[in-house]
């Protein structure tokens, strides 16, 4: 796959740092001359699903945003609860619950991982190349 490139930042505990998660994105991405948008667009499902459903007011978000010189680009979603994220039906006038449906629709693969010691999980998916 060749050589890959990685960065990352600790997320606050508050729904506006999903904001800077995608100025965060957008500085990366544009250092890789990657396009931005579906890295912000899945960068903001995941880190947002991640403040909302899996963590507590301790508990560290971390986000990751990689690439390779194949021009395959990824991202990752780190926090502290072993609740494995799983796509569900969304209520069609529900305002909640099609993050994922979303990043499964513009994402080669996506998917999750534990933490050795039940320590929490990685939430990951992987944009189709550029």
């Amino acid at each position: 796959m060749g050589e890959a490139v990685q960065s990352e930042m600790v997320v606050k505990r508050d729904l506006r740092a999903v904001a800077e998660v995608r100025t965060f994105v957008r500085l990366v991405a544009g250092g890789w001359e990657v396009d931005d948008f579906v890295p912000c667009l899945i960068a903001s499902e995941l880190v947002t699903n991640a403040l909302r459903y899996a963590t507590t007011a301790d508990d560290e978000v971390v986000f990751r945003i990689g690439h390779t010189d194949a021009g395959v680009v990824w991202v990752e979603v780190q926090d502290s609860t072993c609740d494995m994220p799983r796509l569900e039906r969304a209520d069609l006038n529900g305002e909640s619950g099609r993050g994922l449906f979303v990043v499964e629709q513009f994402t080669r693969c996506w998917g999750a991982r534990p933490l050795a010691g039940n320590v929490g999980k990685v939430v990951f998916a992987v944009l189709n190349p550029t």
